[in-house]
């Protein structure tokens, strides 16, 4: 049986979905974050060296990362080929392109935004705070939020063509673009105005295995 290491208020929650679509016997090995640090326990170590979710375990097979992680379940499990469109289509180009997407320029903008909106917050001390505030104020300014818009409205655009990632329909690619646009929609006003995002959000809060996989992951934050 799969065992998923789920870390909660991670990316490892869409794991948890693709599973569920895929109709997998699983088992969950949670682990919480440090309430001060918001780090993962070192209980994850004995998993993955690095000590961080989602891992997937599958007998003797350890598969960490969220991409390898998909493209593992999916070339493994996929039996009905539902998930993943057809090899050498423009469709198939689309889906390993978002795949790895997600992760390689779209995180990276909401991680910084993320860590710049902390700085200036304790354990930094109060004297330094307000020279904090204003090298956070600056490097969005010039950096941080040209970056989030430009993006954005990049997947916003796509979007607007058939609504889903890869082709006319529902794939894997969605499941890891999820996590990207759900944190951008708690963290950054401009997804809440942007039409295609907020409607493929919709779209996917209203399948079934994704509100099976809520249940089974508990209670979600992505602020």
């Amino acid at each position: 049986m799969l065992t998923l290491h789920h870390l909660n208020n991670s990316r490892s929650q869409r794991i948890l979905w693709l599973m569920e679509e895929l109709a997998l016997p699983y088992h969950i090995t949670t682990y919480q974050r440090d309430p001060a640090t918001l780090l993962a326990p070192a209980a994850l170590r004995a998993i993955h060296p690095l000590g961080k979710s989602p891992v997937v375990s599958d007998g003797d097979i350890v598969v960490a990362e969220s991409g390898a992680i998909v493209e593992y379940l999916v070339d493994t499990y996929d039996k009905t080929h539902s998930l993943k469109p057809a090899a050498g289509s423009q469709a198939a180009r689309d889906y390993t392109y978002w795949l790895h997407y997600a992760e390689g320029s779209a995180m990276p903008p909401l991680l910084m935004s993320l860590v710049f909106s902390r700085i200036s917050k304790p354990p930094m001390p109060a004297l330094l705070r307000p020279l904090a505030r204003m090298i956070e104020k600056g490097v969005r300014k010039g950096y941080i939020d040209p970056q989030l818009d430009m993006h954005l409205r990049y997947i916003d655009n796509h979007l607007a063509g058939s609504g889903w990632f890869a082709g006319d329909s529902f794939s894997a690619a969605d499941i890891q673009m999820s996590f990207v646009l759900e944190a951008a929609n708690s963290r950054v006003p401009l997804c809440k105005t942007l039409p295609h995002i907020q409607a493929f959000l919709q779209r996917i809060h209203a399948r079934p295995a994704y509100q099976e996989a809520l249940l089974a992951g508990g209670q979600y934050d992505y602020a």
